[in-house]
């Protein structure tokens, strides 16, 4: 029976067809309404009573579609904040098969991706809310004047401390506080380093083949870059001792997008370049903290700190909206690199505060801990899937990090599984987007992150991405 209470929310202008199921009418209406743009992004939904008392329709059919609609990813749902329309909904909350060729003018994201499974993303839904929400209160109670100028372009003392600390606590870095550079990033701090290296007379860059194409780009427009293959054992020192390169890039812990984590003896011998060549390392730990089947692997900084540069960031571990990363400078760089810093004007003392105070409490421990497990889950989750769906393919690079690399099944190239997958609202990317050189030493393969997906969503993301290419195996 529909409730006879005047509404009491905001009022909702939805016409629904006379015939056919109500909950399902709902359901499309509502559909229609967010994708023609008359709800867009963080509109606040009445609630199911009052939605129930406008539309003369029960309560229990008004929550049963709502939550069709939060578990399909058109809402979000949060107790005590009501239900909103989900970020994003508009394009990416399609239902399966619906095709989805357009693409938004002057972006690289397609149009209709439901299911994010794009690598180097965490789950944001994740981010600490509450920790961080603490640490911001007390950052702007206890600041002092100066951190609200310009002060120092190495960052605020106080995070430069604490950070040290923690990164030899956690990943075995020998630095002195004097000598850390905070930044807004990995990508900020390799550009800082670039410019650096070039004010000293450096010319040519190493930069290992597979990476990201932007890293690479960035290192391109002041430097020669020498594309450095990999081998089993990850970056290939034969191939950067015969290159003219000075300074060497890598990923040693886990390297991206391949997966592979660098031995012992392949470190020893990238040391050995560095003191033959008087080279530079510049040391990307880009996800040094997640990691499932191993032992942690010390940051290789810790055996050269004065010629190897370590650069991390919080992009992973806490998300991207807070732009916080970090340079263990070695002391002969540290004049030129904050030189490109002061040009660079970018300070955000108050997010540094409240970082050190997430450190100090030990939040970002628990954070940490939380998030990690849930993707070792997710991790598990994604082999297991992949072994019972599609038994004749192979994964790769899964004891760390938020990505994995899929073989495709025999006789299926990239880009028709990535057509396909777009159909199917899956958005993932294919390994050759981040080759340079010889693609025929490489399978065709997806790189997949498993961070992205909310929690609710994640299974379903790993049966339209598995479920899509098993049928298209068949099919052939």
């Amino acid at each position: 029976m529909a409730d006879p209470r005047p509404p009491l929310g905001p009022e909702l202008l939805l016409e629904l067809p006379a015939r056919g199921s109500r909950r399902r009418a709902l359901e499309e209406t509502l559909r229609t309404a967010i994708r023609d743009g008359r709800l867009p992004t963080g509109t606040r939904l009445p609630s199911t009573r009052d939605l129930a008392a406008q539309l003369g329709l029960s309560r229990g059919t008004v929550t049963a579609a709502y939550e069709q609609l939060v578990a399909e990813g058109w809402f979000t749902a949060r107790h005590g904040a009501g239900t909103t329309v989900a970020a994003d909904a508009a394009v990416t909350g399609l239902t399966g098969g619906t095709a989805i060729s357009e693409v938004v003018a002057g972006s690289q994201a397609p149009v209709g991706a439901r299911f994010d499974l794009r690598s180097g993303r965490p789950d944001t839904q994740a981010f600490p809310r509450n920790a961080w929400a603490r640490a911001m209160r007390v950052a702007l109670r206890e600041a002092p004047g100066e951190a609200f100028g310009f002060g120092d372009p190495r960052g605020r003392i106080e995070l430069r401390s604490t950070l040290a600390a923690y990164l030899g606590r956690s990943r075995g870095v020998r630095v002195d506080p004097e000598n850390l550079v905070i930044c807004s990033g990995y990508t900020q701090g390799l550009g800082l380093l670039v410019e650096a290296f070039t004010e000293l007379g450096l010319t040519s860059i190493g930069m290992e083949d597979p990476s990201i194409p932007d890293h690479v780009e960035l290192a391109a427009a002041r430097m020669r870059v020498a594309d450095i293959p990999l081998d089993d054992s990850g970056l290939s020192i034969d191939a950067l001792s015969a290159s003219a390169a000075e300074i060497a890039v890598c990923t040693p812990s886990h390297q991206f997008p391949i997966g592979v984590a660098m031995p012992p003896e392949r470190r020893a011998a990238l040391l050995g370049w560095a003191e033959e060549r008087g080279g530079w390392i510049v040391e990307d730990d880009y996800d040094g903290e997640f990691r499932y089947d191993r032992k942690p692997i010390a940051a290789l900084q810790s055996r050269r700190p004065d010629r190897i540069v370590y650069v991390g960031s919080t992009s992973k571990t806490i998300g991207p909206a807070v732009r916080l990363g970090w340079i263990a400078c070695p002391p002969a760089l540290l004049e030129p690199v904050l030189a490109a810093k002061r040009r660079s004007r970018d300070w955000r003392h108050l997010d540094q505060l409240a970082f050190a105070h997430l450190i100090d409490t030990g939040d970002y421990d628990r954070h940490l801990r939380t998030v990690r497990r849930s993707y070792h889950r997710r991790r598990d989750l994604l082999a297991a899937a992949v072994r019972n769906t599609l038994p004749h393919s192979r994964i790769h690079g899964i004891d760390a990090g938020l990505h994995a690399i899929l073989e495709l099944p025999a006789g299926l190239g990239e880009q028709a599984a990535l057509e396909e997958l777009r159909r199917a609202a899956v958005r993932t990317q294919p390994l050759g987007d981040y080759l340079r050189g010889d693609r025929a030493h490489y399978p065709s393969a997806l790189v997949i992150g498993y961070g992205t997906p909310p929690e609710r969503a994640y299974a379903a993301a790993l049966e339209a991405l598995l479920g899509t290419l098993a049928r298209i195996t068949e099919a052939k």
